[in-house]
């Protein structure tokens, strides 16, 4: 059984606040701080470490395709979620029949704002918006997806509620009706199990410095293997090609792997961050992580129902993450009031955010409840 409060004792920031904020930026372990010192080391003592930075870059791939349950060569290692929406955007032709991408209103902005951008290139867009309950059924994608549709690009777990997505579901309808799909697990991969094989998805994008403990400045994309042949993005540099030593100006001659996403040099330095946190994640399991996140959250959720301040968040948990969401008449106040008291959280339209990692406990909760039933009656809506 996994000793989750041994664990938490390698993460110093919570001996000081109570971090409810992994929705946002994760609190720092000790080994990813060890991994950030490791690499002025090597800047320190060598300078130009190539052949490590480039070590360290596939070891992150390889990280990222042991908790994706993908294969290495399923897996560009981006600068960022927008960096992998706007390869695969530059891949794909909208001039034909099929100039449909099918998105939510559940949607982190850059997902949608990239999709809007082809439409000077032909694509049209459409939004599912959100049923009275926060959450989008299949359903009400299939209304959506039709034979015009080239793609369907949906978040796994909403940032502004915390509503999780039936991913397969809404998948199954695009393969069904020839589309393709494209899952943004920014805010569910590293609290939860995200197995792109048995969501069968075509492309997953996110990044690690959430739930994946690392830090800013890098993510991922995974791209279906039997698909990575037949696109060609034209958002491209030189670690997207074949030979990264080959130094050819005279032709593009992309991997033969997911790498042709990738563009120039990687983020060395949040390779070194993102290998450690990486190990970390995959020392637990993401099927322990969700199992106990799932509790912390849901806890969370029924002593907030209790004092009579319910989140917004759905209570069933296929349909929710890590974050529940509280609505508030000042949220950005109340954050503050909370920050005043040690306890961090985030907060986005009228909502606060209070996200769980598996490095919380029932302590965590019961901090959060009792100033919550001290600012009550000044922030609740």
């Amino acid at each position: 059984m996994t000793d989750f409060e041994a664990l938490r004792s390698r993460f110093p920031l919570l001996g000081e606040k109570t971090y409810l904020n992994s929705g946002s930026y994760a609190a720092l372990a000790d080994s990813v701080r060890a991994a950030f010192s490791s690499y002025l080391d090597d800047r320190l003592a060598v300078g130009a470490n190539w052949e490590v930075w480039v070590a360290k870059n596939e070891a992150v791939r390889s990280g990222l395709a042991t908790i994706l349950r993908a294969t290495p060569d399923e897996i560009a290692v981006t600068s960022s979620t927008t960096a992998g929406i706007n390869a695969v955007a530059s891949a794909l032709d909208f001039s034909g029949k099929r100039d449909t991408i099918v998105t939510s209103d559940l949607e982190f902005p850059t997902n949608a704002q990239i999709w809007h951008a082809q439409e000077t290139r032909g694509a049209r867009v459409v939004h599912v918006p959100l049923g009275a309950d926060g959450w989008i059924s299949p359903e009400r994608f299939a209304d959506a997806i039709d034979e015009r549709t080239r793609l369907v690009a949906v978040t796994h777990v909403g940032f502004r509620n915390g509503a999780r997505l039936d991913a397969a579901a809404i998948g199954r309808i695009a393969h069904d009706r020839g589309a393709l799909m494209m899952l943004d697990c920014y805010q569910s991969v590293g609290s939860m199990t995200v197995d792109v094989g048995a969501l069968d998805v075509d492309f997953a994008v996110g990044g690690l410095y959430k739930y994946l403990l690392a830090t800013a400045g890098i993510g991922f994309l995974y791209v279906r293997g039997s698909l990575i042949q037949q696109l060609l993005p034209t958002v491209s540099g030189w670690f997207a090609q074949a030979d990264i030593n080959a130094m050819n100006i005279k032709s593009n001659c992309p991997s033969l792997t997911a790498r042709r996403f990738e563009g120039g040099t990687p983020p060395v330095v949040a390779c070194y961050a993102a290998e450690a946190a990486l190990g970390i994640i995959a020392e637990i399991g993401t099927d322990a992580i969700e199992k106990r996140v799932r509790s912390l959250s849901g806890q969370c959720m029924d002593q907030l129902a209790k004092i009579g301040w319910p989140a917004i968040t759905p209570r069933d948990d296929s349909r929710r993450g890590a974050m529940i969401a509280i609505p508030s008449r000042d949220s950005g106040g109340l954050a503050a009031a909370l920050e005043k008291r040690n306890i961090v959280v985030s907060h986005r339209d009228q909502n606060l955010r209070a996200a769980f990692h598996f490095y919380n406990n029932e302590n965590d909760i019961a901090a959060f409840i009792n100033a919550m039933c001290e600012l009550k009656d000044s922030f609740a809506s």
